[in-house]
């Protein structure tokens, strides 16, 4: 219909394009005021004339097709109605259709996201949650319009701050405190160090020493340090498990450590390299911004060295159409370093391939979260009490409820996953138990809730066809219509998350839906006595379900059948 109406003013308005008319194409935010509504404000400057008088001559101009059932002009607005069997139609037809949401535009292409990348050696607590969750759903998206996508975790696995773990582990741990507790040990150990360093700055100079060794590859450094990895990557995935998510790739910092001396040699060759202090600089003031830092005064790598090294290899090795980086927005002038020195080097691609999509601040109840400090809530602990919780609301309304512990285990998994992704993610985030797991609210409980209600229905009706004609006359009103409208808009919904990289836009949508379906649920009898009516409202509440599945899916919650 949208399309329809786009081709009309075109050949009323030549001085604006249809891609143009497309953008400036409204849905009143009330039905009375009609399906879709053209503003004239920009063409005032053009043709010398009032917006409403604008409107007004287009009216006129306009011979109404067959499914239009009324032009109007309100203020400087022309408001196009169309006729409600045929509206119905339209957007029944598109919702039914195979791969609703699904597009072909990412065939043939790559995509990489590296997303979560905690730090080996320190608990991977609330803060880590927002990458993770982030990622994961831009994989989804991702690949819901058809692009390859590599899902990578670039682990923080080298570096200075394991010359300091080498130091506090041999000056004050042991190896049967490490077997038994951990990386809780682990923790407890570089809080140590930093509390020991304050007071005995010459630690500092033994933690860089212990790193060079690494670098140098000393037999007893590195066995300690991998140590360390495997106890980490343990816990890690003991989380992940938990979230539901996977990684094609785990691929830290590490990896790329023999894969820096080419770096440093491409980059003096491009003849960028010049030395500050006895550090290897990329002297980036021409650009409004710091010099990158490739080598430290001792010779040794930083993560800006191995980041240049970890594109040059995803490039080569994968391929990509796009290079996205999901990390907090603090990273935002160290990304913008990194990429302009690809840049320089040569590499025109670098300015639309790799991206940095920066999220804001978590916390618990307002307090930021300091892992040198030791102030750390693991991540484990918050999504266990999310679905402890749940549990206990189960318990409460629903005693008799089957396999409640994998209910309970999704939906409050799929709360803090909720919570996080329904705002836009470069603000900060806030868990607040009394919001996130709120059945009433915009939340994820309360789309599970609506998903549940939709397979509740589905279950009590038996001779329901999802395949038979539908009498559109039954999905015509307000409400029906309402619902469709919502629905229809998913493919746009994808496509408008992926360009924005920005997953709160289909969790808006999802709540949306949710909306739109309860309204209809309690203006609508679904299961009347007329089979023709019943089937025709009962298909409404079956692709409801499957849009809502879908739009969680993308946002990496599972639905559950019943709550």
């Amino acid at each position: 219909m949208k399309e329809q109406i786009v081709k009309i003013l075109a050949e009323k308005v030549p001085s604006l394009t249809e891609a143009e008319i497309t953008e400036l194409i409204e849905i009143p935010p009330n039905p009375e005021m009609g399906d879709y509504a053209f503003p004239c404000f920009r063409l005032a400057k053009t043709l010398r004339k009032a917006p409403p008088m604008i409107a007004q001559e287009i009216h006129d101009s306009i011979e109404l097709p067959s499914y239009i059932q009324e032009l109007r002009v309100v203020g400087a607005y022309l408001n196009f109605f169309i006729k409600k069997d045929v509206f119905a139609e339209t957007l029944l037809t598109q919702v039914r259709a195979d791969r609703f949401g699904s597009s072909d535009e990412g065939e043939g292409k790559t995509i990489c996201i590296d997303y979560s990348s905690p730090n080996v050696a320190k608990n991977f607590h609330v803060g880590h949650l927002r990458t993770t969750i982030i990622g994961n759903s831009l994989y989804k998206i991702f690949s819901k319009l058809g692009y390859h996508v590599e899902r990578i975790n670039h682990l923080g696995d080298w570096g200075t701050q394991f010359g300091k773990l080498i130091v506090a582990y041999k000056k004050w741990g042991s190896e049967d405190a490490v077997k038994e507790k951990g990386i809780e040990e682990l923790m407890r150990l570089y809080v140590l160090f930093h509390q020991e360093a304050d007071k005995d700055p010459a630690l500092e100079d033994e933690a860089r020493f212990w790193f060079a060794e690494m670098e140098r590859g000393n037999e007893e450094a590195l066995n300690i340090w991998q140590w360390f990895v495997e106890i980490s990557l343990e816990e890690f995935k003991r989380t992940y498990k938990l979230l539901g998510m996977e990684f094609d790739h785990y691929m830290g910092e590490s990896f790329y450590r023999d894969k820096t001396d080419d770096v440093v040699k491409r980059i003096t060759d491009a003849g960028l390299l010049s030395e500050s202090e006895g550090a290897k600089i990329v002297d980036l003031s021409e650009y409004d911004m710091a010099p990158c830092l490739i080598l430290k005064n001792d010779g040794s790598s930083i993560y800006a060295t191995r980041d240049l090294a970890a594109i040059f290899y995803r490039k080569e090795n994968y391929h990509f159409e796009k290079c996205l980086y999901v990390t907090g927005q603090e990273q935002r002038l160290h990304f913008q370093q990194v990429f302009k020195v690809v840049e320089l080097m040569g590499n025109e691609w670098a300015k639309d391939s790799l991206v940095h999509i920066p999220y804001g601040l978590v916390s618990l109840g307002g307090e930021k979260l300091s892992s040198r400090d030791g102030n750390v809530i693991f991540a484990e602990d918050i999504l266990l009490e999310a679905i402890s919780k749940i549990k206990e609301i189960i318990e409460q309304k629903n005693p008799e409820l089957e396999d409640k512990d994998a209910v309970a285990k999704h939906v409050g998994v799929g709360a803090v996953i909720f919570n996080d992704l329904y705002n836009q993610r470069i603000k900060d985030v806030s868990f607040r138990w009394e919001h996130l797991l709120n059945f009433d609210g915009e939340t994820g409980p309360y789309v599970q809730y609506t998903y549940a209600r939709c397979s509740s229905i589905l279950r009590k009706i038996d001779d329901f066809d999802a395949s038979a004609a539908v009498d559109i006359s039954f999905l015509t009103d307000e409400a029906s219509l309402g619902l469709l409208k919502e629905l229809s808009r998913f493919p746009a919904v994808v496509k408008d998350a992926a360009n924005r990289y920005e997953p709160s836009v289909v969790a808006r949508f999802a709540v949306a839906v949710a909306q739109a379906f309860n309204h209809y649920y309690t203006v609508n009898r679904i299961n009347v006595e007329d089979a023709a009516e019943r089937n025709a409202r009962v298909l409404l509440v079956d692709i409801t379900r499957k849009v809502l599945r879908d739009a969680m899916d993308l946002l990496g919650i599972t639905c559950v059948e019943q709550m």
